[in-house]
Parts: structure tokens; sequence; C-alpha cells
């Protein structure tokens, strides 16, 4: 038996419709005919009954059908499994995220994949604000769409993909929670939330400064260990929290002001993977990534919220091009 002629009935058992299984399997409304004819005379017996207004499935047929369907499934599922492993891309790709924008671009990255690479799987899982590269060391991870800066020796990181401002959150009842923007020379003397967790210097030094521009000291408050714990103690007054705009985005809640951070240096997002784990699979991500970040940046890259607002939008925006010269994998 030819596989033409099963992939014909099933598809004809679909659509009930000689033209459109034609268009469908790009072959004439002949050959069609002709296939059919020819299963129907192995078989013994009419598969479809056809008059000039409509074509239905006999008993038969429809038996026929339910039984065909998940071995021909199976067939077209072992040849895309075996075309995925010579081209690479094997298996299951796994991606951490580590905050709810990159949770966003992941998803919708995966939702490209699934239309144009129906035969590459992604499971995902959000990045622990305490270990941010620990579950990606442990193979747990294949790739990770994380917040700059990353200067790992054993982790490589592909082009910023996206950049976005940084807002200060602070308690509704803060003297800051009025104003329309701030400074790092506004945070003296404000508690900044820190991160406890096993955190490289410089990735906390950037997200959290220590001092001012000026060299002033930032005091430091609680250590947390996600944003919700660090979003409960902003709204009890017990510190204020530095991180991206989208944070106003994710986590409106009463009791929390946004106030945008002037004159800042902004944050960018971008891929990593372990140095040497190069994959067709990862160059495929990366680049629906990079495509998905042009959608989501604005055409004016700065929206303001309002200090006492957690609802007014700031979207990210897609870095300058000459600002990055890192390049994903090739394969």
């Amino acid at each position: 038996m030819e596989q033409n002629e099963l992939e014909c009935f099933l598809v004809l058992a679909e659509e009930l419709h000689f033209g459109r299984t034609a268009v469908r399997l790009r072959l004439s409304r002949a050959r069609v005919s002709q296939l059919i004819q020819k299963l129907e005379r192995r078989v013994g017996a009419p598969l479809f009954t056809r008059t000039s207004r409509r074509v239905a499935l006999t008993g038969l047929g429809s038996r026929l059908r339910d039984d065909l369907t998940p071995h021909f499934r199976g067939i077209e599922n072992a040849m895309a499994r075996a075309v995925a492993s010579a081209r690479g891309i094997e298996g299951i790709l796994h991606v951490g995220f580590s905050t709810p924008l990159a949770g966003e671009m992941v998803m919708k990255t995966i939702e490209e994949l699934r239309t144009a690479h129906p035969e590459l799987a992604v499971e995902v899982c959000e990045v622990p604000l305490s270990d941010p590269y620990g579950m990606l060391r442990k193979g747990e991870f294949d790739l990770q769409l994380t917040d700059f800066p990353v200067r790992e020796d054993d982790l490589t990181r592909g082009p910023t993909l996206l950049v976005e401002d940084r807002v200060l959150a602070v308690a509704a009842g803060h003297p800051l929670a009025g104003r329309i923007t701030v400074t790092l020379e506004d945070l003296v003397g404000v508690p900044l939330l820190t991160i406890a967790g096993d955190i490289p210097d410089y990735w906390l030094e950037h997200q959290l400064p220590a001092r001012t521009p000026s060299g002033r000291p930032i005091e430091r408050g609680p250590a947390v260990t996600n944003y919700q714990e660090a979003l409960t103690l902003v709204a009890g007054g017990k510190g204020a929290l530095l991180s991206g705009a989208h944070i106003a985005l994710y986590h409106g809640r009463p009791g929390i002001s946004y106030v945008p951070v002037e004159g800042d240096s902004p944050l960018g997002y971008g891929l990593m993977w372990r140095s040497g784990g190069d994959s067709r699979a990862i160059e495929l991500f990366g680049r629906a990534a990079r495509e998905i970040a042009r959608d989501m940046a604005p055409a004016d890259p700065r929206r303001v919220i309002v200090g006492r607002s957690a609802t007014s939008e700031l979207r990210p925006r897609v870095p300058e091009p000459s600002a990055e010269r890192a390049s994903l994998p090739t394969g």
C-alpha cells in the first residue's frame, strides 16, 4: 500500500471535498479521484459516497479512518524526529527566563517556533532570583533569556535583544512616591532591597548600586529571594526596590508607587547558554527571539510612568544596532 493513497484518503476524510483535498495535497482533482479509487479497489468496497452535492464517508470508510489515523500520524512524527535529529534539533529545548518581561518574550518566541519549526519542542521554567545561573550550569536549562550583564567564563551571552529603563518601587506614602522622576542621587537615605543568594558582585552592583554616581553610599535594606517578597516589604515601608520598568505592568498592586529613574543606565535582556553548548536549536530560538523583540518594541522608546500609578505603560525597546556586536551561534 502506497503512502500517497493513505494520505489522500485521510485528507479527503477530513475535508469531504475533492477540490479542497486537491489543493491541500497539490494534486489535480483527477489524481485525487484516481488514488481513492485505487484504494477502494484494494479494500474491496466503497469508502466514500459521492453525489453532485456532497461527499461522505461510508461506515467502512469511517472505521478505516479511525484505525489508520494514529498509525499514519505516528509515521509522520517519526519522520519529523529523524529530520530534527539530522538538523541537530532533536529532543526538547529547555529555556529559562529571569523576569516576567523575559517570560513574555520566551512564550511569544515559542508560538513563533510552533509554526515555523513544529519539530522543535520547547519547555520553559522561571529562573530563581537568588540563583541566576545555577540551573543553566547544571544542565536543567539549555538556554536562558535573562537580564544582563553576564560575565561568566563558562557561559556565552548573545546580543542584547531588548532594553528598558528602570523604576524605583516605593511605598505609596514614601516622600519619593509623589515625584515625577528620581535620580540615583535621590537614593541616599533610602534603604534599597538587595537579593539573597549566589549573586555575582558585578551583577548586583549593576542592578542595585551601593553608591550614587557622586560616590555617596546607598543604604542596604533587607535581602529577598523573589519579587513577591520584595514587593511585600516595599508596600510595608521596609525598603525600596530598583527594578526594570516592566515591574509596574506585571506587578501593579495597591500601596506601591513606581517612579521612573532618570539618567540611569538602562537594563538589557538577551540570551545566554553554556559555552561550547551551541546547537541548531539554540540558533533557531535566537533567530525567532530577535524577531519577537522587534515586534515588542514600541515606536516611542520612552513612555512615562506617573509616580502614583502602576498602570501606565512603559514598554521595552530594541537597542541601537551599533550597541552590540555579539552574535548567536551558527549551529
